[in-house]
């Protein structure tokens, strides 16, 4: 039970509870209870695969409930574009999608990169209160980075 993955997983829990994050703390715990019950070889392909969707349809359906309750119309929406921080954020929300794109191109091509991206998310989830958004951000993020980098140097 004890193996690499296990040290690893209690150690991020430790931190999580240090850092008072109760995000880190239940996914480490789902994911040793799934250890706990030998059901890895089974659920944790399935997870990896499927996991950031499911995260990102869970996000989407919380950001819609004001739009399925009635608390968001469409005056709402069309009072939101009368203002500059209505269309910054609209510009906001099509620059993230963009920068994902990027970012499924640099998981699908350079993996490896997933270790350290997801030990940035830690980190950042942990020691500054940040928001486990997932790494497809971050390495759009990189993706663009990179690409400017690149650019520059050659």
């Amino acid at each position: 039970m004890f193996n690499q993955s296990t040290v690893f997983l209690l150690i991020l829990f430790a931190l999580g509870y240090i850092g008072k994050n109760q995000s880190i703390m239940i996914a480490v715990y789902i994911l040793l209870g799934i250890q706990l019950f030998k059901m890895d070889d089974k659920l944790f392909p399935y997870i990896q695969d499927k996991g950031m969707l499911w995260g990102v349809t869970i996000i989407t359906v919380a950001v819609l409930v004001p739009i399925a309750n009635g608390d968001i119309g469409f005056s709402d929406l069309f009072s939101s574009i009368k203002s500059y921080y209505g269309w910054i954020a609209l510009g906001a929300g099509m620059f993230v999608a963009i920068v994902a794109r990027g970012g499924l191109d640099l998981l699908a091509n350079d993996p490896h990169l997933t270790t350290a991206l997801v030990m940035g998310t830690i980190l950042a989830v942990v020691f500054f209160q940040g928001v486990a958004v997932g790494p497809l951000i971050g390495a759009g993020i990189a993706y663009m980075v990179m690409r400017v980098v690149d650019f520059i140097i050659s």
